[in-house]
């Protein structure tokens, strides 16, 4: 798992150095605040289910800019790992917020995932994310949609660091830490193998058993098919974990 980490850092790393040689980049700079949900529902101590929602919005002025729909299903198949399968409903509006269009493009995205933990000490935890996608976009051709889909492929792989700040009540305070990039692939691809990189901090407190709270900021670098124009994104974003049991424990009565 070392050296697996060791060569998955040293290809970001690789990637982001080559981008340094290409030619002059035209930045789009953007502010951006999301909300999101996620319902995690424990089925089995193996087996659980994750559906998320979320909504993401422009500042100034304001706009929607994508909503997004997910769930994924996932078992764990060793100590603090599993493997998961999903699929996402993802509508993309304008990426301008003064934009006059009312386009919205429909996507269509499956996909496979592994994550993972290694506990460093009582108060610190590595976590990793290795995801695959398909994406399916629906046509459009002058402000409509028309029939059909483009499809190309995605991988993503996120490191990330928490830290256990304090305790508070019942539950903790967390800090976090992560970074993650994504690579296209597919015939459809000419300029934009890389596609992006996520930077987040953020912190996340245990209202309860059930819900977590967690507020944080993401700097979101993307590389648009031209392969010299790119967004650079400041988002604010607040999030909400919904934690169910399925089935709880019977308890036995007492003799």
């Amino acid at each position: 798992m070392r050296i697996l980490l060791s060569f998955t850092i040293s290809l970001i790393l690789s990637i982001q150095l080559a981008g340094q040689d290409a030619p002059k980049k035209n930045v789009t700079n953007q502010q951006l605040v999301w909300f999101a949900y996620y319902n995690k529902l424990e089925i089995s101590p193996k087996w659980h289910l994750v559906s998320e929602v979320e909504e993401r919005r422009f500042r100034n002025p304001d706009a929607r800019h994508q909503f997004v729909l997910r769930s994924h299903i996932h078992y764990q198949f060793a100590k603090d790992w599993d493997v998961s399968a999903g699929f996402t409903y993802f509508l993309q509006s304008p990426n301008d917020p003064e934009s006059k269009s009312n386009l919205v493009v429909p996507e269509l995205r499956p996909h496979i995932q592994v994550d993972g933990a290694t506990t460093l000490s009582p108060r610190w935890r590595l976590d990793h994310r290795y995801r695959l996608e398909s994406r399916f976009f629906r046509k459009f051709e002058n402000d409509e949609l028309t029939d059909g889909f483009v499809q190309w492929y995605r991988a993503r792989y996120r490191i990330g660091i928490s830290y256990k700040l304090m305790d508070v009540g019942s539950g903790a305070l967390n800090l976090k830490l992560s970074n993650e990039i994504h690579i296209n692939f597919g015939e459809e691809i000419i300029y934009n193998r890389f596609d992006q990189n996520r930077i987040y901090f953020g912190a996340n407190i245990d209202l309860s058993r059930y819900f977590v709270f967690e507020a944080g900021f993401l700097k979101w670098f993307q590389q648009r098919p031209t392969g010299v124009d790119f967004y650079n994104r400041d988002i604010i974003r607040f999030l909400i974990v919904h934690k169910i049991k399925l089935k709880q424990k019977k308890v036995q009565n007492e003799s």
